[in-house]
This record gives structure tokens, sequence and C-alpha cells, in this order.
């Protein structure tokens, strides 16, 4: 059994267990909760509610069950690592490759081809997703963290919740700005009408910021970067559309007639971290993928005003 304690500070004071935990480690709250349901989530050693409101210096701990053995079997793949050590790995993901098994879809993804390349993998987000530590939709291309241990993990998802770890996208979307920059702070949730599509809602969501630079407008889109400060699912294909630009490609969240690019034009390009072990600040770029790449080089020829 692996054990972890936090311990709870001012930003935390008055926040619920459920969504600390869920938000601090990158669990589910599905998984938060079965852990509650089992007892191994405890505050300052006694077992409390789910809504349980954090007080500072509260200890929270939380038992993780060994890693059942893993189903999934190992593929061999060409991955493109630009690092590796004995306790991460970071991956330049290629668009159109699915980052973790679901039901019944279990072969043909990241995992299967880390569960090859490496036997050693954290195990805090269950079998499924045995050291995935943040994860990038099927279509976006780019940068990924791999933890190989638990102790990385919680490190490098300590990071992600203090917002020290710092992750940039490159996109294509519909639209020029008139504007150079800007921030979008706007929450989001699951989508009332839409269970497989993530919205802008006050209900049953969770605080989103994208910030955002224009690099470059064309006739009718425009190149741009973000920087995520929260890491919603699918925060920015839905930041995008809520302030009208949305990503070029998108079969989600933009429009029918877009341009044809086998989905989304979004690129992880950035990512800092600090190393869990070293402590030494990591830094990584990603060259943009060959659609993306292509179809940028044409709008420069043929649209830029």
């Amino acid at each position: 059994m692996e054990n972890i304690v936090y311990t709870i500070d001012e930003k935390n004071q008055g926040g619920r267990l459920d969504k600390f935990v869920s938000t601090t480690m990158e669990l589910s709250r599905k998984r938060v909760k079965d852990l509650l349901d089992q007892n191994q989530i405890q505050v300052n050693g006694k077992v409390e509610k789910a809504s349980y409101s954090l007080q500072i210096q509260d200890q929270v701990s939380i038992t993780l069950p060994p890693l059942q053995e893993v189903t999934i079997e190992p593929e061999a793949m060409n991955l493109d690592i630009l690092y590796e050590d004995s306790d991460l790995l970071v991956i330049n993901k290629p668009k159109g490759l699915v980052v973790h098994p679901a039901p019944g879809h279990t072969s043909n993804t990241l995992v299967n081809g880390l569960l090859y390349h490496c036997k050693d993998l954290s195990g805090i987000n269950g079998e499924m997703r045995p050291g995935i530590v943040h994860r990038i939709d099927k279509d976006t291309s780019g940068l990924l963290i791999v933890c190989k241990n638990d102790k990385a993990h919680q490190a490098i998802s300590q990071q992600l919740s203090d917002k020290t770890c710092h992750r940039d996208y490159l996109a294509i979307v519909h639209h020029p700005f008139s504007h150079s920059h800007g921030t979008i702070n706007a929450p989001i949730g699951r989508d009332e009408k839409d269970r497989q599509k993530m919205a802008v809602t006050a209900k049953n969501s969770k605080d989103a910021v994208t910030h955002f630079t224009v690099l470059k407008n064309f006739k009718d889109f425009a190149y741009i970067r973000c920087s995520l400060e929260t890491g919603r699912t699918h925060q920015i294909r839905v930041h995008m559309q809520y302030i009208g630009h949305p990503i070029a490609g998108d079969p989600k969240y933009s429009y029918k007639k877009t341009l044809d690019t086998n989905g989304q034009l979004l690129h992880a390009c950035h990512i800092e971290f600090i190393h869990p072990t070293t402590k030494e600040k990591m830094t990584f770029d990603a060259p943009l993928d060959p659609i993306f790449k292509e179809i940028l080089g044409r709008l420069e020829r043929e649209e830029s005003v």
C-alpha cells in the first residue's frame, strides 16, 4: 500500500475534501469516491465525508491500494521519447494516438506502447492509466510527462495543482483577433445537453483559466499560443469556442465547415517542471505536428494579411 499525506495550507482552506484529493492527485471523481467508500482517505486519522470542509494544518492521508496486475497488452511502438530517467519520461505524442485504454478500446494506445518500453510505471491513476499523470486528447499532439513511480507521480501532480508546472500550446483558430493577447477566466463543467462535451457553465464546474497570445492573424484564421493556468478537460477547445474563436478542425467544438485536418489543430509545444528527485528545472519543446505545420505554411502563403 502507498500512503500519501498532504498538509492543508491557506490556499486550500475551506475546500471540499473530495475536490482537493481529485485536483491535487489528478484522480477522477469516481476514483476518489471509491477511495472514500473504502476508508482509504482520512483527515487527522479519522474518516470524513466527501463534503468535509478542510482546515489549515489538517493532515489528509490517502492510502492507495497496490496496483492490480495490468491486463493491458504491451505493444511495440516507435515512441518519440525526448527524455527518460529512472523517475519519468517526456513523450512527444503524435496526432491520432489515444493516451490510455478505456473499456472497449484496450489496444493501440500510448499506454500499450509504454508498457512495452518500460515495465515500471506509477500506479496512482489505476490499472488503465499506469504512468499517466496528465493527458492530452487523441487528436492533440505534443508533450506529455509519464511517471515511472508513485513518488514522481505525486510530485508532478502537486506541481500541476500548485500551477508550477507550466504548459504552453499552439493552435490555429477561426477568425483573426483585434487584440494581441487575452485571458479567459470561465469555469468548465460537463455540458448538460451533451455528456460527451464540456462547456462553460456555473453548474458542477471547476475554475478554468487560459492565457493566450496572438502570434499571427490571417484572413479567416489566427495562429495563437495558449498557456494553461488550470488543466480542465478540453479546456483550450472549450474556452476558444466560448470567445468565438473555435479551434480549426475541432469536430466537437468548431464549425461544421472548418479545415480538413483529421482533428483539432492543437499542439502541446512547451512544458516546464521541477524534477521530483534532482529538483532541477526541466524544460522541453516539441516541433509542430506535420499536418499542423503544413496547414500553417499554407495559410502563411495564401491568407496572410
